[in-house]
């Protein structure tokens, strides 16, 4: 099986990327570099340096034709970063997104997973929260990933362009080789794991007065190969979606922070700052359609597997990727 992936340099999509190779899938990578780093593409892969602005490079790469499908992670997903600058996140996500959907349709390949997000529910009033809840996005990020969404429904009824949406929450941990090098870094865990080994002097905890036991935010955390086995049985099924992948289980940030210190045995100092714009306080998935229906079973299910996984490859690579 040939499979595009759209921004597989990134976090989430090497690691989906070493996911398919594993199960024996012949994979091309497709990722500007703009955000993803070149050697997190596992070498088994080919990758095509380009943009999703550029037609022409979408038309290249996807006419020699034998794709059984495509996964699309080319998205920019910084909340906060939407609220200051949402015209870059409209034009990405939504704008360019319609270049690979036209692209698609012209080399009739026939699937698309997309890498969604539980940002289109808002703030959600009940959890945990299913598919069926309404979808009321607090920043432009939330906005443009289910703008998207909807998009590719007409795709479908229009150009049978079959799709799959999924709705992750918290992506978190490492594969042994490939991991989270965001730059600048903005991700709870390994914003933490940089200040256990002293690369920062503190982890901010933004927000002290939300309506949780602690005071501080709430987020469901799922491990990152979990994650990547969810897009393999997507692109095998013939399920539209969405579909939330989540652990089902909610944590906070100090209790992330407290998870940390036991794992590293290092001292992680902290302090409070304010709110950021467009930041729910609970976010916690009920991911049991997805269990039902893709036959989805989460392996890592414990938040220390997870922190432990991300400490492994931190200590692995320090620096991060090396481009």
């Amino acid at each position: 099986m040939k499979i595009l992936v759209l921004g597989g340099a990134g976090y989430i999509g090497s690691c989906c990327v070493e996911n398919l190779l594993d199960h024996g899938c012949e994979v091309v990578v497709f990722d500007s570099l703009v955000k993803g780093h070149r050697q997190a593409v596992d070498p088994r892969a080919e990758l095509v340096e380009g943009d999703l602005a550029d037609r022409t490079a979408l038309d290249r790469i996807l006419s020699p034709g034998g794709f059984a499908g495509a996964i699309h992670f080319a998205a920019f997903i910084e909340a906060g970063e939407s609220m200051a600058d949402p015209g870059r996140y409209f034009h990405n996500n939504v704008s360019c997104g319609i270049n690979l959907l036209e692209a698609l349709v012209a080399h009739r390949v026939p699937r698309l997973v997309f890498s969604s997000t539980a940002a289109v529910y808002g703030n959600p009033q009940q959890v945990p929260i299913t598919e069926s809840a309404p979808t009321r996005p607090i920043n432009p990020y939330g906005e443009s990933k289910l703008m998207f969404e909807k998009i590719m429904a007409w795709y479908h009824q229009i150009h049978d362009l079959e799709y799959v949406s999924l709705r992750y929450f918290n992506a978190a941990g490492a594969t042994a080789e490939h991991g989270e090098d965001h730059r600048p870094e903005s991700h709870l865990v390994p914003l933490v794991l940089q200040t256990a080994m002293g690369q920062r002097p503190e982890i901010a905890v933004f927000g002290h007065d939300y309506g949780t036991p602690d005071k501080t935010c709430i987020r469901d955390y799922i491990h990152v190969a979990d994650l990547a086995e969810a897009h393999w049985l997507a692109l095998q099924s013939r399920e539209v979606g969405p579909f939330n992948l989540g652990s089902g289980s909610g944590y906070s940030v100090r209790e992330i922070i407290e998870v940390a210190r036991q794992i590293t045995g290092l001292s992680i100092p902290e302090r409070q700052a304010e709110r950021r714009a467009g930041d729910p306080a609970r976010l916690i998935s009920d991911s049991s359609r997805a269990r039902r229906i893709l036959g989805w079973r989460p392996l890592h299910d414990n938040i220390r597997d997870i922190v432990e996984s991300a400490w492994q490859w931190k200590q692995k690579y320090p620096e991060g990727y090396r481009d």
